[in-house]
């Protein structure tokens, strides 16, 4: 489609879940504004994932205010492509300006005047501000230590879609957050022989006392937790909500007959190694578990809720061999594995983001979205404002924040054009100021 516009007030750039948030609150303060997608909306969650994942959170939480998810479950766990259809949906119910299939390849500020010039596939477009709407899923990271060898398909769970799609043997899955467990869970389902590294993680109950995890996270206030706590910077969080959502037990997994090893340190062709580190892990994992349960009893109690006990919930099953005895070396083709999964998380790459809004490692710097250079604006990314920036919920109410400073912005221009625009006036109509005096003094009025 043939990008007409060639100069807007707000560019928006991309249209998953963050840029139709961003559009629905452009529209409802009458922001002139145009969306960007250089495929459909919300691509990455039709063809950027596998082919039986769902969604983490139950319907009822993993949604915008203004649009529940038709016929389903509140309790359910939509999948990829009935959350993709529910924002497509969703940008229908308020004609949302969003053109697919463009490209945006280079954003530059203007030299002596305001805005951006813009390139996109599609030809050039000047914006008074731009909105990077792309998300944190943009480059998938595949650690340098991977091995070279050709006798090993190796893959990041970005492309991986059903275990079909392998060859046959067993499988490494490196990574064990969200991704990496439901991917190595189904593949073990699937008759394949798994060994799963595993590093430090979070596991939050799928459910407690007849409540989901999302719902003990926001009474809690940890949704809203404005700074990460020191160190968990490189921890993953491990939920599924796969076969109607269960909690994610990396003993049961064993017990199941998934093989787990510590975090991987290195290859050699095939043998790999795994530092010594997964009963740790496993154990830190568990306080972590362990101290939702207090806090949610601890709250239950506070406010008198009525809400059934559940003391099976703290039974902690049998260490597993792999957790005693842990492997610390493998030789993969002894072992029969002949495929490596890299679910190890990705990278933004802003690249064509030609503006001053980073720092010295290429990080974003803003201020709840609102960027270090004036008109630019960050929307989708984790800990944007809070610790649910990144969720479906939360990029909403981030945009809204952010929309609310465009047009704040927008009448501190308008103030200062207002005075400049009357004076043209009145020099057009030829009534300004200094030719009223003049016509008074020729008329010799004092």
């Amino acid at each position: 489609m043939t990008v007409e516009t060639t100069s807007i007030d707000t560019l928006v750039v991309g249209a998953g879940q963050a840029g139709v948030a961003m559009s629905e609150h452009l529209s409802k303060l009458g922001v002139p504004h145009l969306v960007l997608e250089r495929d459909r909306i919300a691509e990455r969650w039709r063809t950027g994932r596998w082919d039986s994942l769902v969604a983490n959170g139950p319907a009822w939480h993993d949604r915008f205010p203004n649009l529940e998810f038709a016929d389903f479950d509140p309790n359910g766990f939509a999948s990829k492509d009935q959350v993709a259809e529910y924002f497509v949906e969703y940008a229908k119910k308020f004609d949302a300006p969003i053109r697919t299939g463009v490209e945006v390849k280079k954003v530059v500020r203007n030299a002596g005047r305001p805005g951006f010039t813009v390139d996109t596939s599609d030809g050039t477009i000047e914006a008074n501000r731009v909105v990077v709407a792309t998300g944190p899923f943009q480059r998938p990271v595949i650690p340098p230590i991977a091995p070279s060898s050709a006798k090993l398909t190796q893959i990041h769970s970005a492309d991986y879609r059903n275990p079909q799609q392998l060859p046959e043997g067993g499988v490494l899955v490196v990574g064990a957050g969200s991704s990496g467990v439901q991917i190595a869970d189904e593949l073990q389902r699937a008759g394949r022989r798994v060994y799963l590294s595993v590093g430090a993680h979070d596991r939050p109950p799928r459910g407690y006392r007849g409540r989901d995890f999302c719902w003990w996270l926001g009474v809690l206030g940890e949704w809203d937790a404005e700074v990460m706590k020191p160190g968990r910077e490189h921890v993953t969080i491990a939920v599924s909500g796969a076969r109607g959502g269960h909690t994610v037990d990396f003993r049961r997994l064993a017990h199941q007959g998934i093989t787990l090893v510590g975090l991987t340190k290195s290859f050699d062709d095939t043998r790999v190694s795994f530092e010594a580190d997964l009963a740790d892990n496993i154990r830190r994992g568990d306080e972590n578990y362990l101290s939702l349960l207090d806090a949610a009893d601890a709250y239950a109690q506070r406010n008198g809720l009525d809400l059934p006990e559940e003391p099976e919930a703290r039974h902690i099953p049998a260490d597993p061999e792999c957790m005693t005895h842990p492997l610390l070396e493998l030789d993969l083709a002894q072992a029969g594995v002949t495929s490596i999964i890299w679910a190890t998380g990705y990278a933004v790459d802003f690249n064509w983001l030609q503006v001053d809004a980073f720092d010295d490692k290429g990080k974003p710097k803003h201020q709840r979205g609102v960027a270090k250079e004036p008109g630019i604006y960050f929307l989708g990314l984790p800990w944007l404002s809070r610790r649910g920036s990144a969720f479906i919920w939360g990029v909403w109410h981030d945009a809204k924040h952010i929309a609310d400073h465009i047009v704040t912005q927008r009448k501190y221009l308008a103030y200062y054009d207002a005075p400049q625009r009357a004076v043209e006036t009145k020099r057009e109509e030829g009534v300004t100021d200094a030719s009223r005096v003049h016509k008074v003094s020729e008329m010799g009025v004092n």
